[in-house]
């Protein structure tokens, strides 16, 4: 990749000096053969312009018309003629380097991937397999993850438990007891690997100002939400952050879905 922008790189400043420099030479060329062509058409120089295979001949006289035209050009030749031509050598550089790139980045591709194709073909079929393994247990691993905090408040405080309980069986008394002790449990695993803390440490309902510069992760605008900051607002929420990252290791398990396993007594 940093190859293929350096030879672009490279390729665009060569192709604009090579078209500028012909664009100049054009230039100059042109300029001599209007100076010169004017001097040919100038009235009373006794002059003719003979077409060859007819034999007509012109006389100068008559082409008084087309002589001040050639010096309209001449006189307007550096702020009409030079821009153009340097415009149309600059479009012309831009469009060749465009097609060379594509050319140039495909071919670096189509390397890239004989070159990838061939280094997983020479290598031994032990290492691919191995490698092949070890990709997908990490990918197990990340799978694992997303659960992984939700097995914790399964094991220590019976959360999944209180979840697919159905509470239409009991009374509210019974639902009552259950949920304070789940709870308990629960906040109890939270402070231990977490211990949470108040985003903003003030008391809901107050009015706080909101600085400049603040964090949007940290807090949202709701409301009437316009202009700069700071802001001044009422506390709906205090939000919530990780106080401390004191996180449980993470198991390895065959089976990614695992949240918390099966028990059998055995008898």
């Amino acid at each position: 990749m940093e190859g293929t922008k350096a030879y672009a790189t490279r390729s665009l400043v060569v192709i604009t000096l090579l078209m500028m420099l012909c664009g100049g030479l054009t230039g100059v060329g042109l300029y001599f053969g209007l100076k010169h062509l004017l001097q040919v058409l100038t009235p009373g120089t006794g002059a003719a312009i003979v077409i060859p295979g007819i034999d007509v001949k012109i006389m100068i006289q008559s082409l008084s018309d087309v002589a001040h035209s050639v010096e309209m050009l001449l006189i307007n030749y550096f702020s009409w003629i030079v821009p153009s031509v340097a415009a149309f050598c600059l479009i012309i550089s831009l469009v060749l380097w465009f097609v060379l790139k594509l050319s140039v980045s495909s071919l670096f591709a189509n390397d890239t991937n004989s070159s990838t194709v061939k280094t997983l073909q020479d290598l031994p079929e032990k290492e691919v397999k191995k490698e092949y393994a070890d990709q997908k247990i990490e990918q197990e691993r990340k799978k694992r993850i997303f659960l992984h905090f939700l097995s914790v408040l399964q094991r220590e405080g019976r959360l999944l438990d209180f979840f697919a309980e159905d509470l239409s069986l009991y009374d509210d008394e019974q639902i009552g007891s259950a949920v304070r002790s789940i709870q308990e449990d629960c906040k109890k695993t939270v402070e231990k690997y977490l211990g949470l803390a108040p985003v903003i440490d003030e008391e809901e309902g107050e009015s706080i100002d909101v600085p400049s510069g603040f964090d949007p992760d940290a807090i949202k605008l709701t409301g009437n939400v316009s202009g700069e900051p700071p802001f001044r607002g009422i506390l709906r929420h205090r939000g919530w952050k990780a106080a401390k990252k004191d996180v449980p290791r993470l198991a390895d398990v065959r089976d990614p879905s695992i949240i918390s396993p099966a028990e059998v007594e055995l008898e």
